[in-house]
């Protein structure tokens, strides 16, 4: 799925701003540098010191830069408003060199009038004024041609002659912005908090006192100075010398990473929607033939949640994505009937044909805004249209709310089971004007289950055979149905065929990939062959040695415990099943060491059966919150650990049993004769003695 990231305009990052990235790769010839023009600063901008560095912080000091200076300052203007960047930083390690001797402005030619007002370098405390010796390249690289996303954003790239370690660079810009979209909407949003040390922070915006502006702050205590200057407020925030904070991986949305300051010219996210809703009112006439396809539409399937499945998927599957987002087109979607002569569209374009299909279908729909990766935090922020990336359609059958994607392509399911997407929040861009949660999924069975049957040569000689049956269902279907049509099957058989090569050396595959996609279930199944010659299975004893392990798909987050104070983000809801069945064994075979891992985050169970011939193993692994608070993050680790500890395993597969050994059977006839003859021997072995000594004692006697 493709993010519509058109609707974002360029946001502070962690450092604010970062005007020395080297450029690599660009993907067009430089042009001109007029378009950057050359001139002092405004009388307006106030003027401020170099600080100096903490000479505490210079081991935190990263890549040869030591900041000094971030100073942004706003001014209103009859519209829109105009922004002046000043970055100082030095030099001070060889590393510097590459990343500090170079200056890189970017800017979107339609609405921004760029300025570069001064550079100096100042060098044992002379300074030197390099402005006149500047020359810009101005390249137009367009990050994300390869999801179909061009937005016209052009980079003008300087390179510094004779910068020396121990150089402190000093430079500003003047961007005079004129939005084309919502022109009385103002925002900003800005770092109090970086990775880095630096020595100042500031701020100053400058609005009129009638147009009061409205701040939020996120992760940070940090409050404006508020002073009047004419008809005019001035909002001050300075930041001297702040901590540097470490950016922790894996963290929720919802949770700020480090501190932050909106300001924006509403509090309410109607205006928003008044800015943008006259764009996206759903069109009532298509060319004939796209008319003629929601006609049968509506002939061949009278239940409205038919209808809307079904022109859900001849958007999704008939339009392609592509987004030329440049200007205007940043906010605005292009006529449907255009789009559906060129064949394409963005999240905008497609949003807006599909929901204006669905109300020619008789069905209530709007478009609404949303963005992909922060859309959980939307209610923390301010409102601003460089909020959302994104753009979807709100559907409303009865008392049924669903919201469709229409750049989803391939996606299987009903009404009552396709799998809506989760952003967080959306801001629908009707009359009403609010944001509104999305419901989070829930899975009560597996969405992914996949079982390995390994079948043991019956005889010396023959190979072993394993086939793999794994089914997809729920958004995993969706996503393995997009995968198919991404990639040959060639190419996806012999990834899998790698997967098992690294278990079983010289395991072959016998047949292609069987594919059964059963779309309207929104369940797709897929069968593997293969098998493992009898030499192959000999080598290296692997059958003594043989490896059964559970791939859960999914690697849980591990980050470090180091100073953490934040939760780790498990991501979307997750459900796993795992079978493995080997067959035609000589023994019968136990799981008992296999234990359950289960926590309130995630869970781990297995279960195993056995005959004299078959062993049996499963595991259920799915997570059970979506995130883990910092306190139970050593326990969660623990837990990680454990479940890598259950899902593999080796066993001596050419055991065999040994023979029972042979029970005797109880013969009463048998057993008499043998008391008889046992008597009868005795009789002899104690009679035939006695009898010969009394013969000699007689002859003893009477011959005497």
């Amino acid at each position: 799925m493709s993010a519509c990231i058109s609707f974002r305009e360029v946001k502070p990052l962690r450092c604010l701003v970062v005007f020395f990235i080297l450029l690599i790769g660009l993907s067009s010839p430089a042009m001109s540098d007029d378009m950057v023009l050359r001139g002092l600063a405004e009388s307006w901008v106030k003027r401020v010191d170099i600080p100096a560095a903490d000479p505490a912080r210079s081991d935190q000091v990263k890549n040869g830069i030591s900041w000094l200076l971030s100073d942004d300052q706003i001014n209103h203007r009859a519209v829109g408003y105009v922004e002046y960047w000043r970055t100082v930083y030095k030099i001070v390690d060889r590393p510097g060199l590459e990343q500090g001797a170079g200056i890189d402005l970017q800017f979107d030619p339609s609405r921004h009038k760029v300025t570069f007002n001064h550079l100096h370098i100042i060098r044992d405390g002379a300074v030197l004024d390099r402005l006149e010796d500047v020359k810009f390249d101005i390249f137009r690289k367009e990050r994300d041609a390869e999801k179909g996303v061009f937005d016209g954003w052009l980079t003008a790239h300087a390179n510094i002659d004779d910068v020396r370690v121990g150089d402190i660079i000093d430079y500003g810009s003047t961007y005079e912005i004129t939005p084309l979209v919502g022109k009385d909407l103002f925002f900003k949003s800005f770092a109090s908090e970086w990775e880095e040390p630096v020595a100042f922070i500031r701020t100053i915006i400058t609005w009129p006192t009638a147009q009061p502006l409205h701040v939020k702050a996120r992760g940070t205590q940090l409050k404006p100075s508020i002073s009047s200057s004419g008809s005019d407020s001035v909002y001050l925030w300075e930041i001297a010398n702040p901590k540097p904070i470490k950016i922790e991986d894996n963290l929720p949305a919802e949770y700020p990473a480090w501190g932050s300051v909106d300001v924006s010219s509403t509090a309410n996210w109607q205006s928003v929607v008044d800015a943008v809703a006259a764009y996206y009112k759903p069109v009532t006439t298509f060319p004939a033939d796209f008319a003629a396809k929601l006609d049968a539409i509506a002939i061949k399937h009278p239940v409205p949640a038919d209808r809307m499945v079904q022109a859900m998927r001849l958007v999704q599957d008939q339009i392609r994505y592509v987004s030329l987002s440049i200007g205007a087109g940043s906010h605005i979607p292009r006529d449907p009937g255009t789009v559906l002569r060129s064949g394409f569209g963005d999240c905008k374009d497609k949003a807006l044909l599909l929901a204006s299909s669905l109300v020619r279908l008789g069905i209530s729909a709007e478009v609404a805004l949303a963005d992909i990766d922060q859309g959980q935090a939307l209610d923390q922020h301010l409102p601003a249209l460089s909020n959302f990336d994104h753009a979807i359609v709100k559907v409303k059958i009865g008392t049924q709310t669903y919201w469709v994607d229409a750049t989803n392509d391939l996606q299987g399911g009903k009404a009552r089971n396709f799998a809506e997407p989760d952003y967080g929040f959306a801001l629908p861009l009707s009359s009403t004007g609010g944001l509104e949660k999305m419901p989070s999924p829930v899975l009560t069975s597996p969405s992914v289950q996949v079982e390995e049957q390994f079948d043991f040569p019956k005889k010396s000689g023959d190979p072993l055979t394993l086939t793999v049956f794994s089914m997809y269902g729920d958004a995993n279907a969706d996503w393995m149905r997009q995968k198919l049509a991404s990639q040959s099957l060639t190419d996806l058989s012999n990834t899998y065929l790698q997967y098992y090569s690294k278990q079983y050396p010289g395991i072959r595959s016998v047949a292609g990939l069987d594919i059964v996609d059963r779309r309207d279930g929104n369940v797709l199944s897929v069968k593997e062959s293969y098998q493992l010659p009898a030499d192959a299975l000999a080598a290296n004893d692997l059958a003594k040695q043989f490896t059964i392990k559970a791939d859960l798909g999914s690697s849980l987050p591990t980050p470090t415990m180091v100073g953490r104070i934040g939760p780790i983000s498990l991501g979307t809801p997750f459900y796993r099943r795992y079978s493995i069945v080997i067959r035609n064994l000589k023994a019968r075979f136990s799981g008992e060491q296999i234990k359950d891992v289960v926590t309130p985050y995630v869970s781990l169970k297995a279960s195993w059966s056995n005959t004299p011939t078959e062993f049996r193993v499963g595991w259920d692994f799915r997570t059970l919150e979506t995130e883990v608070p910092a306190k139970a993050i050593v326990d969660y680790l623990k837990s990680v650990d454990d479940i890598a500890d259950n899902i593999q395993w080796q066993y001596d597969l050419t055991y065999e049993d040994p023979p029972p050994a042979k029970v005797k059977v109880r013969d009463p006839a048998m057993e008499q004769r043998q008391v008889i003859a046992s008597t009868f021997l005795l009789s002899l072995l104690v009679g035939v003695p006695l009898f010969i000594a009394y013969r000699r004692s007689k002859r003893s006697v009477f011959g005497s």
